[in-house]
């Protein structure tokens, strides 16, 4: 089961279950927004449907985050992004200490009107030169900083940018399709051990695999209940929240995503993400229309 937002035809869009080929919407709420807001109770109540549902290939699937909602991301939480942040940066020391600091670095990647998804583009800055995906496990918290779910992120970074300086983060971080979400949320009850699930990297260049990596979210050196208690620690996330947490795949320094790459990321238990790169603003124009088309 996940849980998702769909869309169909001449309707707003709406919270829904997903079951095989088929979504219902979920009961007593219409917005994802609603269903996070939610207490971790209410919430799996509310998903436990028995309506019938409607065929997926009927339905636009978007990404699983809607109102106030906000992606963040942990950074340098795997032994791999620690090596390759300290390859890449003029000030490696930043990166080694922030590893095993009792404070985990945390930062905002997307508001949710900002998102693509399964299927969609993802961006790269056309004034970076370096860019690469960055697969990760998702956690995904109610209103109440309460862990109800988990989905599958690409936190597309600039490593040139955030190699040159690290106060440059936010560049290299936060652009036109830099963020994309699988359109699914697995319910935290159904998967067992959120600490032993492994993830997966393909990258294609002209029908070829030009990249692949795997990893185990056994190598995070954080617990995932820490970096929600120190997100929640100072903010308030009305309409919930989604925390990334951190890559332990990191392509070497000579690499970089070109126009046209497909970027595949599998986790074990929670989802698939695929997207094709596009460079620049523009092929993201259509996500500030469409929001403002949403709200009408």
């Amino acid at each position: 089961m996940h849980l998702v937002r769909y869309l169909l035809p001449g309707q707003r869009p709406r919270a829904g279950v997903r079951t095989g080929d088929t979504v219902a919407p979920v009961r007593g709420v219409a917005t994802m927004a609603e269903l996070l807001r939610l207490s971790a109770e209410e919430f799996r109540s509310a998903t436990d449907y028995r309506e019938d549902g409607v065929p997926v290939a009927d339905v636009t699937l978007l990404p699983p985050l809607d109102g106030r909602g906000e992606v963040w991301c942990a950074g340098v939480t795997y032994e791999r992004s620690r090596g390759a942040r300290m390859e890449e940066s003029t000030e490696q020391s930043v990166y080694d200490r922030v590893y095993s600091a009792p404070r985990p670095e945390l930062f905002p990647k997307s508001p949710a009107w900002r998102l693509v998804t399964d299927g969609e583009q993802i961006g790269i800055r056309a004034d970076s030169g370096h860019d690469v995906p960055e697969p990760e496990l998702a956690i995904v918290a109610n209103s109440r900083g309460e862990i109800v779910g988990f989905t599958v992120c690409n936190d597309v970074s600039s490593r040139s940018i955030e190699g040159e300086n690290p106060l440059y983060i936010p560049q290299a971080k936060v652009f036109a399709g830099g963020c994309a979400l699988a359109t699914g949320i697995r319910p935290a009850w159904e998967v067992a051990d959120p600490k032993n699930l492994t993830i997966e990297l393909v990258i294609r260049r002209d029908g070829a695999d030009v990249f692949t990596g795997t990893t185990s979210t056994k190598q995070l050196v954080r617990e995932l209940t820490d970096l929600i208690d120190v997100l929640f620690a100072a903010n308030e996330f009305p309409d919930g929240v989604i925390l990334a947490t951190g890559t332990g795949i990191v392509p070497e320094l000579d690499f970089a995503l070109r126009a046209g790459d497909q970027v595949v990321i599998s986790i074990s238990e929670v989802g698939t993400l695929t997207n094709t790169v596009a460079v620049g603003r523009e092929p993201f124009a259509f996500l500030a229309a469409q929001t403002l088309e949403e709200t009408r």
